[in-house]
């Protein structure tokens, strides 16, 4: 058996399009433009160059965006100030605050700050909590986990009733994309680093999910054949062979791992650019919205 690739690039690239029409028939219907604002604290290159494409999928989908960039030494006051001005502007549909903050700020504080109809990040403490309980829907969901289950979706991957692994608990995408997976009825397993007999507990899997942040830690006797596997991982591995004298590869040894699963994400191309198209989407549910608002 050798896997069917989930191409995350086309699949995203379809979300994309149905964004961009979206918006189209918003400003038409009720003059509203969708606008997103994202906010950046410090200089980190990653965080620099993730805003960047963020900015710049706004504007090919015709959503408004505008960027605020605060000094890494802001204070927690600064941060939380400038948050709920961006909150008080109604031209402003959803906020993005970069992940990770500076070390000095209390990330919960500022993630507070957010208007939660604006929360298209979905990382709002009242989103997050109502993510995790029964019978309670959270406004937005965090964009990397909704575009793991978006893929599932659009493969037609049935989630109710199977067995589920999660590989990793980070706030920002193992504890999330577990809690959408336990909604959708599947029968959940989160593991992590620690977990004994990892290998094992993987390999119950119909779908894994790799967020682990290890460079292709799971092998292919790791996995169940036919189960679906969506990669979450971005690791650098050195290669002289490339340009950048890198390259990247997932938390799944891609090659071994293909030969038994059904289903698998490249890395890059698959769960990665349905982050920011799940945004987009986030960001003109945000602005349809307000059109019904009392």
């Amino acid at each position: 058996m050798t896997a069917q690739i989930i191409d995350g690039t086309a699949i995203a690239q379809a979300i994309q399009d149905e964004v961009a029409a979206g918006v189209v028939e918003l400003e038409r219907d009720y003059g509203i433009v969708p606008g997103l604002a994202t906010v950046l604290v410090g200089d980190n290159p990653a965080s620099q160059t993730y805003v960047r494409m963020k900015q710049r999928r706004c504007g090919e989908v015709g959503i408004h965006s505008v960027g605020v960039e605060l000094p890494k030494d802001a204070s927690q006051e600064q941060v939380e100030a400038r948050v709920r001005e961006l909150d008080a502007d109604p031209a402003l549909h959803g906020i993005l605050v970069q992940l990770p903050l500076p070390s000095h700020l209390d990330e919960s504080g500022v993630l507070s700050a957010i208007d939660l109809q604006k929360d298209v990040d979905g990382f709002h403490p009242i989103n997050i909590g109502r993510l995790a309980m029964k019978g309670r829907d959270p406004l937005f969901a965090p964009a990397t986990p909704s575009g793991v289950i978006e893929l599932l979706d659009r493969i037609g991957i049935e989630i109710s009733g199977k067995e589920a692994v999660v590989l990793g608990r980070s706030n920002i995408v193992g504890l999330p994309v577990s809690m959408l997976l336990l909604k959708r009825n599947a029968t959940l397993t989160i593991c992590h680093s620690r977990s004994r007999d990892l290998a094992n507990i993987v390999r119950r899997a119909d779908i894994l999910v790799a967020a682990v942040g290890r460079t292709e830690m799971v092998r292919g006797d790791w996995v169940k054949p036919g189960a679906v596997v969506i990669d979450v991982g971005i690791n650098q591995v050195d290669d002289p062979t490339r340009k950048r004298g890198y390259r990247l590869v997932g938390d799944v040894a891609f090659d071994e791992v293909k030969e038994v699963a059904s289903w698998i994400t490249p890395v890059p191309g698959g769960v990665g650019p349905m982050t920011i198209a799940m945004l987009l989407k986030n960001t003109l549910t945000a602005a349809k919205r307000t059109v019904h608002k009392p």
